[in-house]
């Protein structure tokens, strides 16, 4: 025979609303731009430093 006193648990989103799943960002940066800026502040620490 089966147990009568079953737990309930909470729902996993805690009656919050998750807004990010529609919501999209206003600024859309590609990984390679993100490569080229970072190779590009390198770069200009290297210059910089050797002057």
């Amino acid at each position: 025979m089966a147990r009568d006193n079953k737990i309930s648990m909470p729902s996993s989103g805690a009656g919050l609303t998750r807004y990010f799943d529609d919501a999209q960002s206003s600024i859309s940066i590609t990984p390679q731009s993100v490569i080229m800026i970072i190779l590009g502040v390198v770069v200009v620490l290297l210059v910089l430093t050797s002057f």
